[in-house]
């Protein structure tokens, strides 16, 4: 085989690791998810996950920093902060994020391997949605930092609670109302 050929075989290899991983993490959780969940649901050898990652937390690493740079090349819509509004709502109900909500239960424990990346993530959000609103006129006293502070919250909570009890939260009804009350704020 020649080196160009192993070279896209390791990277198919790879790629097909972190899909099958995101799935089962968001289906599971990270601790209730093996490496040899992993290598089943991807068709691939146990022995590939050491080689491309060096253990189950490498591939939790590769999974975020996937969806990392997926999340930060989204660029804010045309057509103000409602376009922008919509645009995250749409975000939020992806499967990739359910991962994230998934993850981040876990996150907030001493120790976690994703703990980092979640005030990352957050930082990230908060910037998103303040250069998403810019121009929006704020009640006095309310600041864009804090107001994406807010809504970043009033999402991930709403979500959580969704992904908890989803018969008895209609999100995208919860996630209207948020598109209200943040936007005639």
């Amino acid at each position: 085989m020649s080196a160009t050929r192993r070279a896209q075989t390791s990277s198919e290899s790879r790629r097909l690791l972190i899909a099958a991983a995101a799935e089962l993490f968001a289906e599971q959780g990270f601790r209730k998810t093996t490496v040899a969940d992993v290598a089943d649901r991807a068709g691939i050898s146990r022995g590939s996950i050491p080689w491309h990652f060096g253990n189950k937390d490498g591939l939790l690493e590769a999974v975020i920093d996937e969806f990392s740079t997926t999340w930060r090349d989204v660029a804010p819509p045309p057509g103000g902060p409602s376009a922008a509004f919509d645009e995250l709502l749409d975000f939020v109900r992806q499967p990739t994020t359910r991962l994230l909500i998934t993850l981040l239960a876990e996150a907030v424990e001493p120790g976690s391997p994703v703990h980092d990346f979640y005030a990352d993530l957050h930082r990230g959000m908060r910037k998103w949605l303040a250069d998403w609103t810019e121009g929006v006129q704020y009640p006095p006293g309310v600041s864009p930092e804090d107001f994406a502070t807010a809504l970043t919250g009033a999402i991930i909570g709403a979500h959580q609670q969704w992904r908890v009890s989803p018969t008895d939260v209609d999100i995208d009804r919860v996630f209207g109302t948020l598109k209200v009350i943040f936007l005639q704020s």
